[in-house]
C-alpha cells in the first residue's frame, strides 16, 4: 500500500495539469498519483492559503516554511503573491518534490526554495518567521503532533505557526498540543469542519 506521505510512493505515474487561482495571481500546477490531492486543491490547503495571505498581505520580507508542501500550491502561491518573502517547501514525498520543482519553474516562481526534510527536521532552529501547514493527518498523530511541537524552536520571537485541520481529523487533539507548546492559540476561521489555527511564539 503506498501513501503520499511515503518517500517513494509505489503507485503508477499518471500527470494531471490544473490551473489554480488567488484573486489575480494564477498557477499552472502538474499534480500525479500518489501524491496528496491530485488533479485539483483540497478544501483545507485552499482555505488556509486564504486565510494566510489576508493575515499577511505583501509587506517586508519574511521568511515562510511550507510543510508537508506536496506538489506546491500552498508556497508556491505564497512566493508568487509576495515575491519578496523566501518561501521553503519541505516534503518526504520525492515524487511531490520533484513536481514542485517543475510547477516552480513552470510558473516562474524563484524565490523559493524546496527541499526534502522529515517534517522540520532540515530547518535550523530560530530561522523561520512563520510556518504553514496542511499536516499529513493520514501519517498519524504523532507525526502530525512533532510537527506542532517542532515548529516551536524553528520560528523566531514572534513569529507564527499555520494549521489547517478538520475537527473529525483530530483538530481538538492539536489545538490543546498548539496551546501547550506555544502558551496560545486562536481560531482564525471555520468553515466546512475544516479549521484554520494559529499560534504565536
Amino acid at each position: 500500500m503506498s501513501h503520499y506521505y511515503d518517500k517513494d510512493p509505489k503507485v503508477a505515474s499518471h500527470k494531471e495539469n490544473f490551473k489554480y487561482r488567488y484573486q489575480q495571481d494564477e498557477l499552472n500546477l502538474m499534480t500525479d498519483s500518489g501524491v496528496f490531492s491530485k488533479g485539483k486543491i483540497d478544501y483545507g490547503s485552499d482555505l488556509l492559503l486564504r486565510t494566510f495571505l489576508k493575515e499577511h498581505p505583501p509587506g517586508p520580507s519574511k521568511t515562510i516554511i511550507d510543510v508537508g508542501c506536496g506538489y506546491g500550491p500552498i508556497g508556491l502561491m505564497i512566493a508568487k503573491v509576495s515575491p519578496h518573502h523566501k518561501v521553503i517547501l519541505l516534503d518526504v514525498n520525492h515524487r511531490a518534490l520533484e513536481l514542485a520543482k517543475e510547477n516552480s519553474e513552470k510558473n516562474h516562481i524563484d524565490n523559493v526554495v524546496i527541499q526534502e526534510s522529515d517534517g522540520l527536521a532540515e530547518i535550523p532552529d530560530d530561522s523561520a518567521d512563520m510556518i504553514v501547514t496542511n499536516p499529513p493527518i493520514r501519517a498519524g498523530k504523532s507525526v502530525v503532533h512533532g510537527i506542532l511541537e517542532d515548529a516551536y524552536s524553528k520560528l523566531k520571537k514572534d513569529g507564527e505557526l499555520y494549521v489547517v485541520i478538520q475537527k473529525k481529523q483530530g483538530m481538538p487533539s492539536a489545538k490543546k498540543k498548539m496551546e501547550v507548546v506555544f502558551g496560545n492559540v486562536t481560531t482564525l476561521t471555520k468553515d466546512k469542519g475544516y479549521y484554520i489555527l494559529k499560534s504565536k511564539r
